[in-house]
């Protein structure tokens, strides 16, 4: 890891300021891009979910400073979602099959937002028990793929139609938050250690999500926050789908 320690660094950053100007930590993109530096699945996943927890505290202080969070929305995905993302945290599955059908789904998604990004005019919420429902199964694929979960929830919150592109930015910084935390939690009672030189690594993203967080939340038009989202819907697809 040293000796590519600054082109790691490099692209941990890129990653970050992208991801966190649509209210995502980066979890993805992050595993995308030390896998592509050959790093240990040991090293990747307890990593990926430190520096999701860091960027997500920042993203989810600017979004909601901003005015973009509704707790009526936020809840009722978020409270089954924190004990299924420490499951998933726990579980280490292989499941190649499992994550090339997510791969998919986010690539289509993102092919979605591209050629027809959906309105910014919300026309309502979900019922209480869909949110439930959703939200367990979010937070269990969160701890699974070592992801906070935001990469599934905003799409599913601006194609449903369920919030405005900067309030789901905002709803899903904090869902991030939580279940990173509890999906770190889980994975730390599974694996009993946590890899000593992810430092530099969590400067360089808490830095990144500095820049990104404040550019998402107060001045990128939600037109431009839907191509960013595109964007980073592809990289996640694909980082499913190829990376082993």
């Amino acid at each position: 890891m040293t000796d590519h320690l600054l082109l790691l660094c490099i692209g941990i950053f890129i990653v970050s300021v992208l991801y966190s100007s649509v209210g995502h930590a980066g979890a993805s993109g992050y595993i995308a891009v030390m896998s592509l530096f050959s790093l240990p699945a040991a090293f990747i996943k307890p990593v990926a979910l430190v520096l999701n927890v860091g960027v997500a505290i920042i993203g989810s202080i600017q979004f909601c400073r901003a005015g973009h969070f509704s707790w009526r929305l936020f809840w009722p995905f978020a409270l089954p979602a924190v004990p299924c993302a420490f499951l998933g945290g726990w579980l280490n599955l292989p499941g190649q099959v499992f994550k090339i059908a997510l791969g998919v789904v986010l690539l289509f998604s993102a092919w979605r937002f591209i050629t027809k990004p959906p309105s910014d005019e919300p026309v309502g919420e979900p019922s209480r028990p869909v949110a439930l429902g959703l939200g367990a199964g979010l937070g269990l694929l969160s701890g699974l793929t070592g992801t906070g979960g935001g990469i599934f929830l905003t799409p599913l919150l601006l194609f449903k139609r369920w919030s405005s592109a900067k309030i789901a930015a905002g709803v899903s910084a904090v869902f991030i938050l939580v279940n990173s935390v509890g999906g770190l939690l889980g994975n730390l009672s599974s694996t009993q250690s946590m890899p000593s030189m992810a430092w530099p690594l969590v400067a360089t993203a808490l830095t990144g999500g500095l820049i990104g967080s404040q550019l998402g939340s107060r001045h990128l038009p939600h037109t431009v926050i839907k191509r960013c989202l595109a964007a980073v819907l592809l990289v996640a697809g694909l980082k499913l789908i190829f990376a082993r």
